[in-house]
């Protein structure tokens, strides 16, 4: 049994109250545990479970369902890192079957975030997640709240994506093997790199047209991914802050499933062209429309 199992069977049988739940591989000095004893006496009638801070990102559904979550500054957990995972080495594909369950049973409308965020098409993920009807069940019977009351009155800060219409690794028809890539950040400028499907790759075509292009900022207290940019100087796109380029057609595309893109502002079309001068001898460019196609991976709204 897993810790999550055996940690579950032991508050079951608790005689009454609260539970303090570490993990082996955490550590709390004796004193510490003051602070915790602290907050207990504090809320008599609360009966609740304190979790450590590793664990606050599991619990999304204790909020949902009644409960509640604190953080206690300076409590100084510590914790200890094995060398050698006594499990399973692929621990990246239970990663994303387990962030799936959690997406489909508490996420509602937003459980596409996910599916954004791990590049991972949502009508076949190619994950087998398992039977899921039990937390299903279990949610319904709890009645707990919906994932939009949690963002309202608990995570406000998170960044919202339902403006997404479509995701993924885009192609171009002239260069099939290289994909639209972020490159190096610190150049601004998106590239054409071997395709890999990591966050680098994963673009989002949005409800207001925008093309953006890298991984998912989770809250809005940090950068979001940038968008692309035909600023009408530059014969290569650029990547900007989106929420910084006033001109709202210089970062709006018109996006054709197989076919252009072409920004609003200026009327080019973002293209490939042959390059001796750069790797894999084909450079990403802004020009005059000649028919190039392009194509995204996943697509959750035919808008495109």
């Amino acid at each position: 049994m897993g810790f999550r199992v055996v940690s579950q069977v032991g508050a079951t049988s608790r005689a009454e109250g609260p539970v303090l739940r570490l993990i082996t591989h955490d550590l709390c000095r004796r004193k510490q545990m003051v602070q915790f004893q602290e907050k207990l006496i504090e809320d008599e009638k609360a009966s609740r479970n304190l979790a450590t801070i590793s664990n606050v990102k599991a619990f999304q559904h204790v909020w949902l369902c009644g409960g509640s979550m604190e953080v206690l500054p300076c409590s100084r957990v510590a914790h200890i890192e094995r060398m050698k995972k006594p499990y399973n080495n692929d621990i990246g594909f239970y990663t994303k079957r387990n962030s799936l369950r959690v997406a489909e049973v508490w996420m509602d409308d937003y459980k596409s975030h996910v599916y954004i965020a791990w590049n991972i098409p949502m009508d076949n993920p190619g994950i087998d997640i398992g039977d899921i009807s039990e937390r299903v069940a279990l949610r319904k019977r709890l009645k707990c709240k919906n994932f939009q009351w949690y963002l309202d009155n608990v995570y406000p800060e998170m960044r919202r994506y339902n403006n997404t219409v479509a995701y993924g690794e885009v192609h171009n028809n002239k260069a099939k093997d290289l994909c639209l890539d972020q490159g190096p950040q610190e150049n601004h400028t998106a590239i054409l790199y071997p395709c890999h499907g990591m966050s680098p790759q994963l673009v989002r075509y949005t409800t207001d047209r925008y093309l953006y292009l890298g991984s998912l900022g989770s809250t809005v207290l940090m950068s979001d991914t940038r968008c692309l940019v035909d600023n009408k100087k530059r014969r290569h796109p650029q990547l900007l802050d989106c929420e910084k380029v006033k001109n709202v057609y210089q970062k709006s595309w018109r996006f054709v499933q197989n076919g252009s893109i072409l920004n609003l502002e200026t009327g080019r079309c973002l293209e490939v062209e042959n390059s001796q001068k750069i790797d894999f001898g084909m450079e990403l460019v802004l020009q005059k429309c000649s028919g190039q196609k392009w194509t995204i991976k996943n697509v959750l709204k035919q808008t495109i």
